[in-house]
């Protein structure tokens, strides 16, 4: 079964008075991990886009859901690992849409983004909107930009990019995604008017070296074109 049909299987169970993703009370000696998730779950709260603090927990949270299916049948090994990939998938996944909750976090959304690409297409760029609008600081688009071009899905890239880019004030690596992403999708002359838009960046030293980058980019995508 996908990702996401398992999710929206276990969504629809009836529900508990835990949170989602949250650690579960227990009356069993505390694990080693235990006070380093609460830790963990400490920083997420200040700050829910701390990167390394949700790649541990994470890590916490999957290696658990990981070790509850049980290994059954030797003979059924592949199934077993595969059952233990998913259900850790979606310990992440459910960790994700917890922390997302938080009006500030970007970063959980793309994490949750990057389980759906595959197959909630849907799901995944609202995701990654949220996640834009969240921040202001650029960050968030480079992330979604990336993920869409990685799994092969440039022309959706150049929409999140043209909805969401504002050169005044994101970082310049925003820039380079979208370029690359225009070229990608077959659109040099789009991927030459983002580049343009570097002008608009107040420091124009700073981006001197990306814009003759993807200046070049751009040229040699050009090339390609029948006719010029």
């Amino acid at each position: 079964m996908a990702l996401l049909p398992r999710l929206r299987q276990l969504m629809r169970r009836p529900s508990t008075a835990s949170r989602v993703g949250a650690r579960r009370p227990t009356t069993a000696a505390r694990r080693g991990d235990t006070l380093h998730e609460d830790a963990l779950r400490s920083v997420l709260s200040d700050d829910p886009n701390n990167e390394r603090a949700f790649a541990a927990l994470a890590e916490i949270v999957r290696r658990r859901a990981a070790e509850s299916v049980p290994d059954g049948d030797p003979l059924t090994a592949p199934s077993a690992e595969h059952e233990r990939q998913r259900a850790a998938d979606l310990a992440v996944w459910s960790l994700g849409e917890e922390l997302a909750g938080n009006p500030r976090a970007w970063y959980p959304l793309i994490e949750v983004a990057r389980l759906s690409v595959r197959d909630d297409h849907e799901g995944t760029v609202r995701r990654l909107t949220t996640a834009a609008e969240r921040d202001t600081t650029g960050a968030a688009l480079v992330a979604g930009l990336e993920l869409l071009r990685s799994a092969g899905q440039p022309v959706e890239a150049v929409g999140l990019g043209v909805g969401h880019w504002r050169p005044q004030e994101h970082d310049p690596e925003v820039a380079r995604q979208l370029v690359l992403a225009a070229i990608e999708a077959g659109r040099p002359l789009e991927a030459k008017q983002f580049v343009s838009s570097l002008d608009l960046y107040p420091d124009a030293a700073a981006v001197a070296p990306l814009k003759a980058e993807l200046t070049q980019a751009v040229a040699r995508a050009e090339q390609t074109i029948p006719g010029t």
